[in-house]
Protein backbone atom coordinates (compact mmCIF):
# COMPACT_ATOMS: atom_id res chain seq x y z
CA UNK A 1 0.00 0.00 0.00
CA UNK A 2 1.32 3.10 -0.83
CA UNK A 3 2.00 6.44 1.22
CA UNK A 4 -0.48 7.80 -1.61
CA UNK A 5 -2.94 5.61 -1.11
CA UNK A 6 -3.07 6.07 3.02
CA UNK A 7 -3.01 9.58 2.60
CA UNK A 8 -6.21 9.25 0.58
CA UNK A 9 -7.64 7.26 3.33
CA UNK A 10 -6.87 9.68 5.79
CA UNK A 11 -8.45 12.44 3.85
CA UNK A 12 -11.46 10.59 2.96
CA UNK A 13 -12.12 9.88 6.60
CA UNK A 14 -11.30 13.37 7.79
CA UNK A 15 -14.56 14.21 5.81
CA UNK A 16 -16.54 12.00 7.28
CA UNK A 17 -16.06 13.22 10.29
CA UNK A 18 -16.21 16.21 9.07
CA UNK A 19 -19.94 15.46 7.52
CA UNK A 20 -20.50 13.70 11.17
CA UNK A 21 -20.20 17.06 12.79
CA UNK A 22 -22.66 18.79 10.62
CA UNK A 23 -25.40 16.13 10.68
CA UNK A 24 -25.18 16.18 14.40
CA UNK A 25 -25.25 19.93 14.66
CA UNK A 26 -28.22 20.56 12.69
CA UNK A 27 -29.97 18.37 14.65
CA UNK A 28 -29.52 19.20 18.28
CA UNK A 29 -29.01 22.90 17.66
CA UNK A 30 -32.65 22.56 15.78
CA UNK A 31 -34.52 20.52 18.52
CA UNK A 32 -36.72 23.11 19.48
CA UNK A 33 -38.10 23.62 15.81
CA UNK A 34 -38.99 19.96 15.74
CA UNK A 35 -40.78 19.83 19.19
CA UNK A 36 -42.52 23.16 17.15
CA UNK A 37 -43.16 21.26 14.36
CA UNK A 38 -44.62 17.99 15.38
CA UNK A 39 -46.15 19.50 19.12
CA UNK A 40 -43.94 17.67 21.06
CA UNK A 41 -45.15 18.82 24.81
CA UNK A 42 -42.37 19.17 26.81
CA UNK A 43 -43.04 16.50 29.17
CA UNK A 44 -42.41 14.27 25.89
CA UNK A 45 -39.57 15.96 24.66
CA UNK A 46 -37.00 13.90 26.96
CA UNK A 47 -38.04 10.97 26.08
CA UNK A 48 -37.49 11.15 22.51
CA UNK A 49 -33.74 12.87 23.10
CA UNK A 50 -33.08 9.92 25.26
CA UNK A 51 -34.28 7.31 22.69
CA UNK A 52 -31.55 8.40 20.27
CA UNK A 53 -28.63 7.62 22.11
CA UNK A 54 -30.12 4.71 23.50
CA UNK A 55 -30.61 3.04 20.19
CA UNK A 56 -27.39 4.97 19.23
CA UNK A 57 -25.84 2.40 21.78
CA UNK A 58 -27.53 -0.63 20.91
CA UNK A 59 -26.37 0.10 17.09
CA UNK A 60 -22.79 0.45 18.41
CA UNK A 61 -22.99 -3.13 20.29
CA UNK A 62 -24.52 -4.31 16.71
CA UNK A 63 -21.88 -2.90 14.96
CA UNK A 64 -18.80 -4.72 17.33
CA UNK A 65 -20.67 -8.20 15.62
CA UNK A 66 -21.34 -7.64 12.01
CA UNK A 67 -17.74 -6.08 11.53
CA UNK A 68 -16.78 -9.48 12.42
CA UNK A 69 -18.51 -10.21 8.69
CA UNK A 70 -18.36 -6.77 7.17
CA UNK A 71 -15.21 -4.34 7.25
CA UNK A 72 -15.99 -1.50 8.94
CA UNK A 73 -15.14 1.06 6.11
CA UNK A 74 -18.50 -0.76 4.82
CA UNK A 75 -20.32 -0.06 7.77
CA UNK A 76 -19.28 3.33 7.69
CA UNK A 77 -19.74 3.94 3.89
CA UNK A 78 -23.65 3.08 3.95
CA UNK A 79 -24.79 4.56 7.47
CA UNK A 80 -23.60 7.81 6.74
CA UNK A 81 -25.99 8.37 3.88
CA UNK A 82 -28.81 6.98 6.50
CA UNK A 83 -27.70 9.83 9.13
CA UNK A 84 -28.30 12.32 6.37
CA UNK A 85 -31.48 10.98 5.20
CA UNK A 86 -32.96 10.20 8.44
CA UNK A 87 -32.11 14.22 9.14
CA UNK A 88 -34.03 15.11 6.37
CA UNK A 89 -36.75 12.67 6.99
CA UNK A 90 -36.76 14.57 10.60
CA UNK A 91 -37.54 17.97 9.16
CA UNK A 92 -39.95 16.64 6.16
CA UNK A 93 -42.58 15.18 8.36
CA UNK A 94 -45.90 16.65 10.23
CA UNK A 95 -47.00 13.76 12.61
CA UNK A 96 -45.81 12.42 15.69
CA UNK A 97 -44.48 8.63 14.44
CA UNK A 98 -42.90 10.12 11.60
CA UNK A 99 -40.45 12.11 14.16
CA UNK A 100 -40.41 9.27 16.00
CA UNK A 101 -39.44 7.00 13.07
CA UNK A 102 -36.89 9.69 11.68
CA UNK A 103 -35.01 10.30 15.08
CA UNK A 104 -34.76 6.42 15.96
CA UNK A 105 -33.38 5.79 12.28
CA UNK A 106 -30.92 8.46 13.17
CA UNK A 107 -30.23 6.75 16.71
CA UNK A 108 -29.32 3.35 14.98
CA UNK A 109 -27.42 4.86 11.98
CA UNK A 110 -25.20 7.30 14.13
CA UNK A 111 -24.04 4.41 16.60
CA UNK A 112 -23.33 2.27 13.60
CA UNK A 113 -21.51 5.46 12.11
CA UNK A 114 -19.76 6.75 15.11
CA UNK A 115 -18.61 3.02 15.95
CA UNK A 116 -17.12 2.26 12.14
CA UNK A 117 -15.59 5.83 11.74
CA UNK A 118 -13.72 5.37 15.18
CA UNK A 119 -12.67 2.12 14.57
CA UNK A 120 -11.22 3.16 10.97
CA UNK A 121 -9.73 6.04 12.59
CA UNK A 122 -8.18 3.82 15.48
CA UNK A 123 -6.78 1.54 12.67
CA UNK A 124 -5.37 3.75 10.21
CA UNK A 125 -3.52 5.88 13.20
CA UNK A 126 -1.86 1.97 14.28
CA UNK A 127 -0.51 1.66 10.53
CA UNK A 128 1.00 5.33 10.44
CA UNK A 129 3.07 4.68 13.90
CA UNK A 130 1.74 7.85 15.36
CA UNK A 131 -0.80 9.99 16.86
CA UNK A 132 -3.04 11.52 13.57
CA UNK A 133 -6.84 10.26 15.84
CA UNK A 134 -7.20 14.11 17.63
CA UNK A 135 -7.30 15.43 13.72
CA UNK A 136 -10.33 13.43 12.90
CA UNK A 137 -12.16 14.59 15.81
CA UNK A 138 -10.74 18.40 15.11
CA UNK A 139 -12.94 17.98 11.26
CA UNK A 140 -16.05 17.07 13.60
CA UNK A 141 -15.59 19.85 15.51
CA UNK A 142 -15.12 22.17 12.63
CA UNK A 143 -18.43 20.22 10.82
CA UNK A 144 -19.95 21.01 14.02
CA UNK A 145 -19.06 24.84 13.97
CA UNK A 146 -20.31 24.56 10.22
CA UNK A 147 -23.73 22.84 11.16
CA UNK A 148 -23.95 25.01 14.23
CA UNK A 149 -23.35 28.15 11.89
CA UNK A 150 -26.03 26.50 8.95
CA UNK A 151 -28.76 25.68 11.84
CA UNK A 152 -28.20 29.70 12.97
CA UNK A 153 -28.96 31.09 9.43
CA UNK A 154 -31.64 28.79 9.00
CA UNK A 155 -33.33 29.75 12.46
CA UNK A 156 -32.80 33.60 11.67
CA UNK A 157 -33.86 33.18 7.57
CA UNK A 158 -36.79 31.75 9.27
CA UNK A 159 -36.32 28.32 7.11
CA UNK A 160 -38.30 25.28 7.19
CA UNK A 161 -36.75 22.58 8.56
CA UNK A 162 -36.50 20.37 5.32
CA UNK A 163 -35.21 23.22 3.39
CA UNK A 164 -32.04 23.64 6.10
CA UNK A 165 -31.44 19.81 5.74
CA UNK A 166 -32.05 18.78 2.18
CA UNK A 167 -29.39 20.95 0.53
CA UNK A 168 -26.87 19.90 3.30
CA UNK A 169 -27.86 15.94 2.43
CA UNK A 170 -27.54 16.93 -1.30
CA UNK A 171 -24.25 17.97 -1.44
CA UNK A 172 -22.77 16.12 1.78
CA UNK A 173 -24.43 12.64 1.10
CA UNK A 174 -22.86 11.87 -2.36
CA UNK A 175 -19.77 13.49 -1.18
CA UNK A 176 -19.07 11.34 1.49
CA UNK A 177 -20.28 8.23 -0.35
CA UNK A 178 -17.79 8.57 -3.20
CA UNK A 179 -14.76 9.76 -0.68
CA UNK A 180 -15.67 5.97 1.00
CA UNK A 181 -13.90 4.28 -1.82
CA UNK A 182 -11.04 5.70 -0.50
CA UNK A 183 -11.25 4.30 3.06
CA UNK A 184 -8.71 2.29 4.52
CA UNK A 185 -9.42 -0.80 6.59
CA UNK A 186 -5.80 -1.74 8.57
CA UNK A 187 -5.11 -5.28 9.76
CA UNK A 188 -2.70 -7.17 11.79
CA UNK A 189 -0.38 -5.78 14.92
CA UNK A 190 2.93 -5.30 15.29
CA UNK A 191 5.06 -8.22 16.87
CA UNK A 192 5.73 -6.26 20.16
CA UNK A 193 2.21 -5.86 20.38
CA UNK A 194 0.85 -8.74 20.48
CA UNK A 195 2.54 -9.83 23.67
CA UNK A 196 0.52 -7.20 26.01
CA UNK A 197 -2.74 -7.91 27.79
CA UNK A 198 -5.06 -7.38 24.22
CA UNK A 199 -2.31 -8.78 22.07
CA UNK A 200 -4.06 -12.01 22.00
CA UNK A 201 -7.42 -11.30 20.09
CA UNK A 202 -8.95 -11.33 23.30
CA UNK A 203 -11.32 -8.61 24.78
CA UNK A 204 -11.33 -7.78 28.60
CA UNK A 205 -14.09 -5.32 30.05
CA UNK A 206 -12.26 -5.29 33.09
CA UNK A 207 -9.15 -4.07 31.58
CA UNK A 208 -11.26 -1.96 29.19
CA UNK A 209 -13.24 -0.37 32.08
CA UNK A 210 -11.15 2.73 32.75
CA UNK A 211 -11.27 4.04 29.87
CA UNK A 212 -15.24 3.21 30.05
CA UNK A 213 -15.23 5.50 33.05
CA UNK A 214 -12.71 7.95 31.28
CA UNK A 215 -15.26 8.31 28.19
CA UNK A 216 -18.45 8.56 30.13
CA UNK A 217 -16.69 11.35 32.19
CA UNK A 218 -15.78 13.58 29.35
CA UNK A 219 -18.98 12.92 27.96
CA UNK A 220 -21.10 13.87 31.43
CA UNK A 221 -18.55 17.36 31.01
CA UNK A 222 -19.14 18.14 27.19
CA UNK A 223 -23.25 17.74 27.64
CA UNK A 224 -23.10 19.62 30.60
CA UNK A 225 -21.72 22.56 28.49
CA UNK A 226 -23.60 21.90 25.33
CA UNK A 227 -27.25 21.57 27.37
CA UNK A 228 -26.55 24.17 30.37
CA UNK A 229 -23.84 26.82 29.87
CA UNK A 230 -26.92 29.12 27.91
CA UNK A 231 -28.83 28.69 31.00
CA UNK A 232 -25.95 28.69 33.31
CA UNK A 233 -25.02 32.44 31.63
CA UNK A 234 -28.52 34.08 31.92
CA UNK A 235 -30.18 32.38 34.62
CA UNK A 236 -27.17 32.33 37.06
CA UNK A 237 -24.85 35.24 35.82
CA UNK A 238 -27.67 37.27 34.49
CA UNK A 239 -26.62 37.69 30.29
CA UNK A 240 -28.88 38.13 27.77
CA UNK A 241 -30.02 36.04 25.83
CA UNK A 242 -27.83 36.86 22.80
CA UNK A 243 -24.75 36.41 25.17
CA UNK A 244 -25.87 33.02 26.53
CA UNK A 245 -25.27 31.68 22.86
CA UNK A 246 -21.37 32.86 23.00
CA UNK A 247 -19.67 30.27 25.32
CA UNK A 248 -21.49 27.15 23.80
CA UNK A 249 -19.24 28.72 21.01
CA UNK A 250 -16.42 29.75 22.21
CA UNK A 251 -16.00 25.89 23.62
CA UNK A 252 -16.65 24.26 19.58
CA UNK A 253 -13.99 26.76 18.44
CA UNK A 254 -11.23 25.52 21.34
CA UNK A 255 -12.08 21.89 21.31
CA UNK A 256 -11.13 22.59 17.22
CA UNK A 257 -8.09 24.35 18.04
CA UNK A 258 -7.49 22.10 20.88
CA UNK A 259 -7.56 18.74 18.87
CA UNK A 260 -5.71 20.51 16.03
CA UNK A 261 -2.44 20.84 17.74
CA UNK A 262 -3.31 17.84 20.21
CA UNK A 263 -1.83 15.09 18.36
CA UNK A 264 1.64 16.96 17.97
CA UNK A 265 1.60 16.95 22.14
CA UNK A 266 0.83 13.03 21.80
CA UNK A 267 3.84 12.79 19.60
CA UNK A 268 6.14 15.58 21.92
CA UNK A 269 5.11 14.02 25.52
CA UNK A 270 2.72 10.90 24.96
CA UNK A 271 -0.98 10.44 25.16
CA UNK A 272 -0.98 10.05 29.34
CA UNK A 273 1.04 13.44 29.37
CA UNK A 274 -1.73 14.95 27.34
CA UNK A 275 -4.77 13.72 28.58
CA UNK A 276 -3.44 14.42 32.37
CA UNK A 277 -3.15 17.92 31.44
CA UNK A 278 -6.73 18.01 29.43
CA UNK A 279 -8.47 16.71 32.51
CA UNK A 280 -6.76 19.02 34.50
CA UNK A 281 -7.33 21.98 32.67
CA UNK A 282 -11.37 21.02 32.01
CA UNK A 283 -11.53 20.77 36.20
CA UNK A 284 -10.49 23.95 36.33
CA UNK A 285 -12.31 25.29 33.85
CA UNK A 286 -15.46 24.12 35.52
CA UNK A 287 -14.42 24.97 38.80
CA UNK A 288 -14.08 28.76 37.17
CA UNK A 289 -17.74 28.26 35.87
CA UNK A 290 -18.63 27.64 39.26
CA UNK A 291 -16.93 30.61 40.83
CA UNK A 292 -17.08 33.12 38.34
CA UNK A 293 -18.75 37.01 38.56
CA UNK A 294 -19.68 37.94 35.80
CA UNK A 295 -20.77 37.01 32.25
CA UNK A 296 -17.20 37.55 30.42
CA UNK A 297 -15.07 35.16 33.27
CA UNK A 298 -17.85 32.69 32.36
CA UNK A 299 -17.48 32.65 28.87
CA UNK A 300 -13.87 33.00 29.36
CA UNK A 301 -14.13 29.36 32.00
CA UNK A 302 -16.46 27.61 29.19
CA UNK A 303 -13.31 28.03 26.78
CA UNK A 304 -10.82 26.80 28.73
CA UNK A 305 -13.34 23.62 29.24
CA UNK A 306 -13.21 23.12 25.51
CA UNK A 307 -9.11 23.06 25.49
CA UNK A 308 -9.57 21.03 28.07
CA UNK A 309 -11.72 17.91 26.91
CA UNK A 310 -11.23 18.14 23.60
CA UNK A 311 -8.30 15.69 23.90
CA UNK A 312 -9.62 13.31 26.07
CA UNK A 313 -12.21 11.57 23.70
CA UNK A 314 -9.87 10.98 20.88
CA UNK A 315 -6.88 9.50 23.31
CA UNK A 316 -9.74 7.02 24.67
CA UNK A 317 -10.49 5.49 21.49
CA UNK A 318 -6.95 5.72 20.50
CA UNK A 319 -5.93 3.93 23.85
CA UNK A 320 -8.39 1.18 23.52
CA UNK A 321 -7.00 0.37 20.03
CA UNK A 322 -3.62 0.50 21.48
CA UNK A 323 -4.93 -1.71 24.48
CA UNK A 324 -6.46 -4.45 22.16
CA UNK A 325 -4.31 -4.56 19.31
CA UNK A 326 -6.16 -7.65 18.01
CA UNK A 327 -9.51 -7.10 18.96
CA UNK A 328 -9.06 -2.86 18.15
CA UNK A 329 -12.20 -3.03 16.53
CA UNK A 330 -14.48 -4.85 19.56
CA UNK A 331 -12.82 -2.53 22.09
CA UNK A 332 -13.80 0.65 20.47
CA UNK A 333 -17.73 -0.40 19.35
CA UNK A 334 -17.90 -0.95 23.29
CA UNK A 335 -16.07 1.93 24.21
CA UNK A 336 -18.54 4.19 21.90
CA UNK A 337 -21.64 2.75 23.93
CA UNK A 338 -19.99 4.93 26.78
CA UNK A 339 -20.58 8.08 25.08
CA UNK A 340 -23.58 7.70 25.16
CA UNK A 341 -24.12 6.81 28.63
CA UNK A 342 -22.33 10.22 29.49
CA UNK A 343 -24.91 11.75 27.30
CA UNK A 344 -27.82 10.01 28.97
CA UNK A 345 -26.04 10.83 32.57
CA UNK A 346 -24.91 14.54 32.11
CA UNK A 347 -27.94 16.49 31.18
CA UNK A 348 -30.38 15.20 34.01
CA UNK A 349 -27.81 15.08 36.92
CA UNK A 350 -26.47 18.73 36.52
CA UNK A 351 -30.16 19.21 36.20
CA UNK A 352 -31.75 17.53 38.98
CA UNK A 353 -29.11 19.32 40.86
CA UNK A 354 -29.51 22.66 40.12
CA UNK A 355 -33.19 22.36 40.70
CA UNK A 356 -32.67 20.66 43.82
CA UNK A 357 -29.20 22.98 45.29
CA UNK A 358 -27.52 25.16 42.43
CA UNK A 359 -26.58 25.63 39.61
CA UNK A 360 -23.03 27.04 40.46
CA UNK A 361 -22.75 23.91 42.92
CA UNK A 362 -24.06 21.53 40.08
CA UNK A 363 -20.93 22.50 37.75
CA UNK A 364 -18.49 21.08 40.81
CA UNK A 365 -19.70 17.09 39.87
CA UNK A 366 -18.50 17.06 36.38
CA UNK A 367 -15.68 19.08 37.53
CA UNK A 368 -14.78 16.18 40.06
CA UNK A 369 -15.40 13.59 37.21
CA UNK A 370 -13.44 14.72 34.93
CA UNK A 371 -10.38 14.72 37.64
CA UNK A 372 -10.84 11.45 38.05
CA UNK A 373 -9.39 10.70 34.41
CA UNK A 374 -5.87 12.03 36.02
CA UNK A 375 -5.83 8.58 38.54
CA UNK A 376 -6.95 6.93 35.06
CA UNK A 377 -4.25 7.94 32.76
CA UNK A 378 -1.82 5.25 32.68
CA UNK A 379 -4.36 3.15 30.63
CA UNK A 380 -2.96 5.60 27.73
CA UNK A 381 0.41 4.16 27.96
CA UNK A 382 3.37 4.87 30.09
CA UNK A 383 4.29 8.56 31.47
CA UNK A 384 6.61 10.11 29.18
CA UNK A 385 5.90 7.48 26.75
CA UNK A 386 5.73 8.36 22.74
CA UNK A 387 3.34 7.33 20.17
CA UNK A 388 4.79 5.25 17.68
CA UNK A 389 8.14 7.43 16.98
CA UNK A 390 7.82 7.16 13.17
CA UNK A 391 9.70 4.02 12.95
CA UNK A 392 6.87 0.92 13.10
CA UNK A 393 6.15 -0.63 9.41
CA UNK A 394 2.92 -0.34 7.98
CA UNK A 395 0.62 -3.31 8.40
CA UNK A 396 -1.40 -4.92 5.70
CA UNK A 397 -4.44 -2.83 4.75
CA UNK A 398 -7.79 -3.78 2.88
CA UNK A 399 -9.35 -1.14 0.79
CA UNK A 400 -12.84 -0.40 1.68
Amino acid sequence: MTDARLRHGRRALALSFFVQGVAFALLVTRIPGIQDRYGISDGLLPVFLAAVPVLAGVASVVTEKLVARVAPSRVLRWSQPVVLLALVGAGAGDALWMAAVALGLFGLSVGALDASMNMLGVSLQRTYGRSIMLGFHAAYSLGGIAGASLAWAGAHWHVSLFWSYLPVALVLGPLAFLAGRWYVDAKGAQPEETGGPGGAGGLSFRLLLPLCLVMTFAYIGDSTVSNWSAKYLQDVLGSSEEAATVPYNAYMVTTLLGRAVGDLGVRYFGASVVVRAGAVLAACGFALVALAPSVWLGIAAFTVLGLGLSVIVPQTFAAAGRLFPGNSDAAVARLNVFNYVGFLVGSPLVGALGDAWSYRGAMLVPMVLVLVTVVYATSFGARGARYGGGHEQPRTVDVG
